[in-house]
């Protein structure tokens, strides 16, 4: 068989294991195996635990349930409610403040965690029914948190970002420092956003009563004291300031991201004890088993998917489909624009874990010929693998808002987060335009890249 015929039904067959229901990582395990039976030497099938070993004995990788470990730790703790609690106290008076505190805690959180369920589930269990108690309608409030939940594979420390800085050997420090820029740039679009759409809701509301008598939440008053606003520091400062140590740690050169990883899930594990009493074995199960659960899938998925990898590049089926993509001689923006749409197709179906491994070895080598750098590129994939979160049929954060929030209807929280993943669009354009908002901190802080 010529390898075009054996690229078609490695992808064929791909989709179709898929379709059937099968979890991801054993989808692609199972199609890797029967093609290596296949098409691959006898003895290459003796080797898959080692080839699966091999390619997942990174350094790089180990950090990535330790992040998770600090993630849960933060995440099943109180700490995002009194996140989310402090920035809505200090910025109540602000129009639309309330939707804004939400983007913020997000933002926050996700910083701290590197998980966008667990960010949308955190803070989305405080923030949807205290934004639902002020009079904001179900779709924008749903809207708000899932958005802001995708914060989290955007802000280090993201392992989406850890997964990609692999695959494309390009530097992780480099690669999350990249990211700050375009995502303190989603913030403030958001954040926009909400006090647009919360002035919109609130003249709508001024409208009716002034009609019809009708009383809206929206048009009641807020009062919080000084008092009430300090309260609330000294349970959230701990973590801005274990974030902050962690970026230092990194970023100052300091500690490897896996012993910054480790040194974080420590200090985390440390202060919800301290803070919240968070010590005892009973306490510390739903810690543990979050992040044995998630880490062993998360793994399973990337193990599997770089066995598919090492498949697709052995049988020539990667390189052949980037020489071809070379030799169409598109124009560097038609390339990538052409890249970036096949991304947003796969994220109807797939994680971004799965799409960057899977994706990866076809794609790189095109765009390093074009002239893009890898770094900018692996930011600006990141969020359109972003709006692959948010945007149906599989929109993951859809589903973890309708698990926090049942009685919100689907079609509400699609039709919030639809001027999200606009948002994402717009930033995803500008940053074309504009490629220093992804790179000028990076540069600065490590000089320029090759």
């Amino acid at each position: 068989m010529t390898v075009l015929s054996i690229g078609l039904l490695y992808g064929a067959s791909t989709l179709l294991v898929m379709f059937s229901g099968m979890p991801i990582a054993f989808a692609l395990g199972a199609v890797a195996t029967v093609f290596m039976i296949a098409f691959m030497p006898a003895a290459s099938v003796d080797t898959i635990t080692q080839n699966v070993y091999e390619e997942m004995a990174s350094i790089t990788l180990l950090s990535i349930p330790l992040f998770i470990l600090k993630g849960a730790a933060i995440g099943r703790s109180r700490a995002g409610q009194d996140l989310y609690g402090a920035l809505h106290a200090w910025m109540h008076r602000i129009p639309g403040g309330l939707g804004i505190a939400n983007v913020f805690a997000c933002a926050l959180f996700a910083a701290m965690a590197g998980s966008s369920p667990a960010t949308c589930s955190a803070i989305g269990s405080a923030g949807i029914p205290e934004m639902r108690k002020r009079g904001y309608s179900p779709g924008f409030a749903a809207g708000i948190i899932a958005a802001g939940g995708t914060l989290g594979i955007l802000l280090p420390p993201s392992i989406t970002m850890i997964l990609y800085a692999v695959a494309a050997e390009q530097s992780l420090g480099r690669l999350f420092l990249a990211a700050i820029g375009p995502a303190l740039f989603l913030v403030a679009l958001f954040a926009g956003y909400a006090a647009w759409k919360f002035r919109r809701e609130y003249r709508q509301a001024y409208k009716r009563h002034a009609e019809t008598g009708a009383h809206s939440a929206l048009l009641a008053e807020d009062l919080l004291t000084m008092r009430d606003k300090f309260a609330l520091l000294p349970r959230v400062l701990p973590f801005v300031i274990l974030l902050t140590g962690v970026m230092i740690a990194l970023y100052g050169g300091y500690a490897t991201p896996s012993e910054t990883a480790g040194l974080g899930a420590v200090l985390a594990l440390a202060l919800i004890a301290g803070i919240y009493s968070v010590w005892t074995p009973r306490d510390l199960e739903p810690i543990l088993v979050a992040t044995l659960r998630e880490s062993t899938m998360l793994m399973m998925i990337i193990g599997m998917s770089l066995l598919y990898s090492y498949v697709m590049s052995y049988l020539h089926i990667s390189q052949s489909a980037a020489e071809w993509i070379v030799e169409l001689h598109l124009s560097r923006w038609v390339l990538l624009a052409a890249i970036l749409l096949f991304v947003v197709v796969l994220g109807f179906f797939l994680p971004p874990v799965s799409i960057i491994v899977m994706t990866a070895p076809i794609i790189l080598p095109p765009l390093k010929a074009a002239g893009f750098d890898l770094i900018w590129f692996g930011v600006i994939m990141t969020i359109v693998m972003e709006m692959g979160l948010i945007h149906p049929p599989v929109g993951l954060n859809i589903f973890v808002i309708k698990n926090i929030a049942p009685d919100i209807p689907l079609r509400d929280v699609i039709w919030g987060v639809m001027p999200f993943v606009a948002l994402m669009l717009i930033a995803v354009i500008v940053m074309c335009f504009v490629p220093g908002i992804a790179t000028w901190l990076s540069d600065a802080v490590m000089g320029p890249g090759r």
